[in-house]
């Protein structure tokens, strides 16, 4: 009895030590692992054009930016289509941070997306980088401590676009909305600014995401007799829109003016001057604001078969240079730190200073743009004439301790 007692303290003993033995390896190893950044983007669907491999090409540019490695450990970048499905995504995103050690995701389009990967990152108390979804409930009812909310959101957008069409006598407005929670946010972003200058909101036709036929919601704007008809869609269905309004003649007899609330320079290239022209845009980026813009978007040019960056694609460069910088500040990839860091330090934003608010949302300037006539275009890709400045205060919403739990602690 005495030495089977003695055996099992024995057992037990060697199974202590090699638990111990096993945690000091796996510390090791996590000491040494790499920092890990997963790009989910949309690679193969409606908003690849404005993100996808662009938005890869980006991270690269940024990561050989910081040498390739980091507090000695090399930085690797996996990536992965979301097919704009939430539940795809978010799968992807447990795995990467369960399984593959990843340490921060950038990317995102698309709301439902957006919001279903923050629930994982949110959970795992992993960063999340996102310079493509735009829904302000990212960084409100929604927020998370570990979020980064670099895309000029549906407030920023819409303060631009539809307080400047309000002002130039657009007040009466009608909106072709896709049916889900970006596109109902947007419109109600737009319409708050609209009626506060006292302009009125005269109808709205719904479409689902990634429609086909445009013509119904079309038909109606153009015999609501509305100023403005405004589109609060994105990519693929803004493109579209803008695509088959041009065919029906809807807005090209000056008595109405089309606009989308949520443009890329990509929409612009794929549309075309002829198009396109007369379009508002509002935007945080574009490739030839300044010397600073015009350098990077030289240097993706070269990376990217000679197109210019949008601005998901800078604001994806842009991030993760931060967010490599913070690591490097902190001498940790621990997520607190490297949070803690990322809002302490400016961001240089493309030759203007930028910063990271509390509750996630980056904060700078946005520009309203009006899309250039063909015969006002003097090279590729100069699509843009610039009509105001939107001060960053002015154009994103305050934090809100109400909506945004985390801020009440």
């Amino acid at each position: 009895m005495r030495f089977a007692a003695f055996a099992e303290l024995g057992r037990a003993a060697a199974m202590m030590l090699a638990l111990i033995s096993g945690g000091i390896a796996r510390a090791a190893e996590t000491a040494e692992a790499p920092v890990k950044i997963g790009v989910l983007t949309d690679l193969s669907g409606f908003a690849a054009d404005s993100g996808g491999a662009g938005v890869v090409a980006a991270v690269k540019l940024a990561v050989k930016d910081a040498g390739g490695t980091l507090l000695g450990r090399p930085i690797d970048i996996v990536q992965a289509d979301t097919l704009n499905k939430p539940d795809s995504a978010a799968q992807t995103a447990r795995r990467w941070f369960e399984v593959e050690g990843v340490d921060a995701i950038v990317g995102l389009p698309v709301t439902p997306v957006a919001l279903a990967v923050q629930n994982v990152a949110r959970a795992q108390k992993k960063i999340l980088l996102i310079n493509e979804g735009a829904s302000t409930e990212l960084t409100g009812k929604q927020c998370s401590p570990y979020t980064v909310h670099f895309a000029d959101d549906t407030s920023a957008l819409a303060a631009g676009t539809a307080r400047a069409l309000v002002e130039e006598g657009g007040k009466d407005w009608f909106f072709i909305t896709a049916d889900f929670a970006f596109g109902h946010t947007m419109e109600e972003a737009a319409s708050k600014v609209v009626t506060q200058l006292g302009g009125h909101v005269v109808g709205q036709a719904l479409h689902p995401l990634n429609a086909t036929d445009y013509a119904s919601p079309l038909l109606q704007a153009q015999q609501s007799n509305a100023s403005v008809i405004a589109l609060a869609n994105s990519a693929g269905d803004t493109i579209n829109t803008i695509k088959q309004a041009s065919e029906f003649g809807v807005g090209r007899d000056g008595r109405q003016k089309l606009t989308g609330l949520l443009m890329f320079i990509s929409d612009v290239h794929s549309l075309g001057l002829p198009v396109a022209q007369g379009l508002f845009v509002t935007t945080g980026f574009y490739w030839d604001e300044n010397d600073d813009a015009r350098a990077f978007a030289k240097r993706f040019a070269a990376e990217f078969d000679g197109r210019m960056p949008t601005k998901a694609q800078a604001n994806a460069y842009a991030e993760v240079k931060h967010y490599l910088a913070a690591i490097a500040a902190a001498k940790s990839k621990i997520p607190e730190r490297v949070m803690e860091a990322m809002r302490k330090m400016p961001i240089d934003y493309f030759g203007q200073t930028a910063s990271l608010r509390e509750d996630g949302r980056v904060m700078y300037d946005v520009v309203l743009y009006q899309v250039k006539s063909p015969a006002e275009s003097k090279a590729p890709w100069d699509y843009y004439m610039k009509v105001r400045s939107i001060a960053a205060k002015d154009a994103f919403l305050p934090a809100d301790p109400q909506a945004c739990a985390f801020l009440k602690k």
